[in-house]
C-alpha cells in the first residue's frame, strides 16, 4: 500500500503552480469523485472483513467491491483490507487489540471512507469509529433492516441492506418437493449460527406447521452426519451455517455443509448461493457479487461528495443442476429467473453455429436431392417414353420387315400347305381302293402331321414378328437359338434371291439377357440390308454367313457378312444415324433401330468391310453370367 509523502513534499505539492491543481481536479473528477476535501494525494477505501481470509462470503463481495473500485477510479485509490476474525475470536479482549492495532496503522492513514462487510464488521467499526477512522464515511452490507436497527446505527452510517429470507429458501424446496412431509433445519453453534437459527424460528413458524419440523444444534460435526443420513427420503432440509460445532471445532460453513452433505439421504437447500457446488440444491439469497457492486457504490458516491441513503439489495433464486438430477427434481418445477448452475448446455448453446450451419448445409442437401429425385423421376419419365417409342418404332420395323417378307413367308408356307393337300389326296385315293394299306395311310398322316407342325412354325415366326408390345420381355436364352429362328424366318426369301446363309456357331451356349424378339429383329434387319447390298452381285458369289463367338470372355459376339459392294470408308460412321440410307425404297430407320435396342442391353454395334469385298455387320452383348 502507498504511504503518505513527506510534509514538506506535502506543502511543495500544496504550493505548485495553479495549473497543476487543476488537471489534478479534473483527474479525479474524471474518475467519478470529488477532490475538494482529497489534495494531493489518492483516496483511501479500507475494506472491513469480520472473519478470515478464506470465508467466501466476505471475500467475494470484498472482491467485487475492490473490483469496481479499481475500475471507476482508473486505479487512483489506495484500497486497504482488514480480517478481524470474529469468529474464531469472538472474545471482546480480542476486540479491543484489534481497534488499538488498527488505529495505531492508520493512525497516519486515515481512511476517507470504510466499508463494513456484514454486521459484526459495521458494529466493529461504529464502536470504534473515532479511533480508527474518525472522519471517515460509512458503509456497510451483508444484513437486513432488523439487524440495522438493532445496531442503533449513527446518522450518516449508510448500507445497502439485504434480506437473507430463510422461508423464501423453504419456498423453493416445497416447490420441488410437493410431498415432503418432515422438514429438518440445521445450524451451529457459534454466535453467528445462533443468530440464523433465531431468526428460522420466528420466520419459519408459520411455514413449519406443514411438516414435522426438527432443529438439529448443538451438534458436534460428526452428529451432523449421522443424522443427515438417516432423513426420510420426504423430507426438506435447510442448511443455515455451521461457523463451530458444539466441540468448538470452526468450520466454514460451505466446508461443513459438503460434510453433511456427502451422506444426506435428502436433498438440503441453503440460504447462500457459495452453497452452490457443495451439495444444496438450491436456495434463495441476495449474490455476494451484488452486495459487492453495491456497497462500492455507495463507497464512490461518498467519495464524491454525493448524499448517499440507505439501498436495497435484491435476492434471487438459484439452484445446482447437478443436484436436481440427483434428486430426482423437475426443473421446471423452479421459479421463474432462477440461476441455474451446472447445468449441461444443450448441443445447441455448445455448438450452435455449427448446428446451424450443419442445419443448413442438411437443408440445402434435401433441396438438391429433391431437386435430383425430381429430375430422376423426370428422366424415368423420359426414359419409359423412349422406350415406349422404341418399341413402337421395332414394331413398325418388325411390321414393315413381315411384309417384306411376306412373298417369302407365303411361298415358304404354300410348301407345307400342299404337301398336306398332296398327301391328303393321296390317303383319299388309297381308302377308295379293295385293300388299303394301311402302312402307307400310317406314312401319309405323319408326313401331314410333319407339314402341320412345319406350317405351325411359320405362322408363329409371323406372329413374333408382328406382335406389339408395351414392355421388354427381359429374357435369358442361347444366341445360337435366336439366330437359328433367324434364319429360319429368312430360309425363303435367301431362296428366292438366290443367297446362300451360313452359320459358324461354337459348340456351347452364349447366353445373353434381352428381349429374344428384339434381338431377332436386329438379326433380320442386318441380314435383309445385307441380302439387299448382294443384288447386283453375281448369283454365285451370293454368300450371307453369320458368325458366332465369345468377345474377350464377357461377351458375345455376331457378325453378318456379306459379299455386295461394302460401303464407303467416309459413310461407315453414318450408316446407323436415322434416316440415312443408299435405297431409293428405303426409310433409313432399320440400322438406327438396331442400334437402340443393341444399346439398349448393354451392347455396341459398329460396321467394316471385308477384305474380300462386302461389308460385316457386328454386334456385341454382355454375357448373362457377367451381367
Amino acid at each position: 500500500m502507498l504511504r503518505d509523502p513527506p510534509v514538506r513534499s506535502r506543502r511543495r505539492v500544496q504550493n505548485a503552480v495553479g495549473f497543476l491543481a487543476v488537471m489534478l481536479v479534473a483527474i479525479f473528477l474524471a474518475c467519478g469523485f470529488a477532490t475538494a476535501e482529497i489534495v494531493g494525494r489518492s483516496p483511501r477505501v479500507l475494506i472491513l472483513h469480520p472473519y478470515d481470509e478464506w470465508l467466501p462470503a466476505s471475500a467475494i463481495a470484498g472482491d467485487n467491491a475492490r473490483e469496481r473500485l479499481q475500475e471507476a477510479t482508473a486505479g487512483k485509490i489506495d484500497l486497504f483490507s482488514e480480517y478481524l476474525d470474529l469468529s474464531r475470536f469472538p472474545e471482546p479482549a480480542h476486540i479491543d487489540r484489534m481497534a488499538r492495532y488498527m488505529a495505531e496503522k492508520y493512525f497516519d492513514h486515515r481512511p476517507d471512507v470504510v466499508i463494513a462487510l456484514g454486521e459484526s464488521a459495521t458494529r466493529f467499526i461504529v464502536s470504534n469509529r473515532e479511533a480508527i477512522a474518525p472522519d471517515a464515511k460509512i458503509v456497510f452490507c451483508g444484513f437486513g433492516r432488523d439487524s440495522g436497527s438493532k445496531l442503533n446505527l449513527p446518522a450518516g452510517v449508510v448500507g445497502a441492506f439485504s434480506e437473507f429470507d430463510i422461508a423464501k429458501t423453504l419456498e423453493l424446496a416445497r416447490a420441488l418437493q410437493p410431498d415432503a412431509e418432515n422438514l429438518f433445519i440445521i445450524g451451529g453453534s457459534a454466535a453467528f449460527d445462533r443468530t440464523w437459527l433465531d431468526s428460522a424460528r420466528t420466520d419459519l413458524a408459520a411455514a413449519s406447521k406443514d411438516y414435522a419440523t426438527t432443529y438439529l444444534e448443538d451438534y458436534s460435526i460428526n452428529e451432523f452426519v449421522e443424522r443427515a443420513s438417516h432423513f426420510p427420503p420426504d423430507s426438506i432440509v435447510l442448511f443455515l451455517t455451521i461457523l463451530a460445532d458444539s466441540t468448538g471445532r470452526n468450520f466454514l460453513p460451505k466446508d461443513a455443509l459438503g460434510i453433511v452433505a456427502a451422506k444426506a439421504s435428502a436433498p438440503i437447500y441453503g440460504p447462500y448461493d457459495t452453497y452452490i457446488g457443495q451439495g444444496v440444491v438450491g436456495g434463495n439469497s441476495v449474490t455476494f457479487e451484488s452486495l459487492g457492486n453495491a456497497v462500492a457504490g455507495l463507497a464512490l458516491d461518498a467519495l464524491a461528495g454525493k448524499p448517499i441513503t440507505d439501498i436495497e439489495v435484491p435476492q434471487t433464486f438459484f439452484a445446482d443442476a447437478r443436484q436436481l438430477k440427483r434428486w430426482g427434481l423437475s426443473e421446471s418445477a423452479l421459479p421463474a429467473e432462477t440461476a441455474l448452475s451446472f447445468r449441461e448446455p444443450t448441443l445447441w448453446e455448445q455448438h450452435g453455429d455449427l448446428v446451424a450451419g450443419a442445419i443448413a448445409l442438411v437443408a440445402l442437401q434435401a433441396l438438391i436431392i429433391t431437386g435430383l429425385l425430381f429430375e430422376r423421376r423426370r428422366r424415368f419419365a423420359a426414359e419409359g417414353e423412349s422406350r415406349l417409342r422404341l418399341l413402337e418404332l421395332v414394331h413398325m420395323n418388325q411390321s414393315a420387315t413381315a411384309g417384306a417378307l411376306s412373298a417369302s413367308i407365303a411361298h415358304e408356307l404354300n410348301q407345307p400347305l400342299g404337301a398336306i393337300l398332296s398327301n391328303a389326296e393321296a390317303a383319299e385315293a388309297i381308302l377308295k381302293g379293295k385293300t388299303p394299306d394301311l402302312n402307307i395311310i400310317q406314312q401319309i398322316l405323319a408326313d401331314i402331321k410333319d407339314d402341320d407342325q412345319r406350317a405351325g412354325n411359320i405362322i408363329l415366326r409371323l406372329r413374333g414378328l408382328l406382335k406389339k408390345r408395351n414392355a421388354i420381355d427381359w429374357q435369358e436364352f442361347d444366341l445360337n437359338e435366336v439366330v437359328d429362328s433367324s434364319i429360319n424366318i429368312l430360309h425363303a426369301e435367301a431362296e428366292k434371291r438366290r443367297v446362300v446363309v451360313s452359320a459358324e456357331k461354337p459348340g456351347h451356349r452364349l447366353p445373353v439377357r434381352a428381349d429374344r424378339v428384339h434381338l431377332q429383329q436386329v438379326i433380320l434387319n442386318l441380314a435383309t440390308n445385307a441380302m439387299d447390298a448382294m443384288t447386283d452381285a453375281s448369283t454365285i458369289d451370293r454368300k450371307l454367313t453369320f458368325h458366332a463367338a465369345l468377345h474377350d470372355d464377357a461377351k458375345v459376339e455376331l457378325s453378318i457378312s456379306d459379299t455386295g459392294h461394302g460401303i464407303p470408308k467416309n459413310r461407315l460412321d453414318s450408316v446407323f444415324d436415322a434416316f440415312y440410307t443408299t435405297k431409293s425404297t428405303g426409310t433409313g430407320l432399320g440400322l438406327s433401330i438396331a442400334r437402340a435396342i443393341v444399346e439398349t442391353y448393354g451392347g455396341k454395334i459398329w460396321a467394316d468391310n471385308r477384305a474380300g469385298g462386302g461389308a460385316v455387320f457386328r454386334f456385341v452383348l454382355p454375357l448373362a453370367e457377367a451381367a
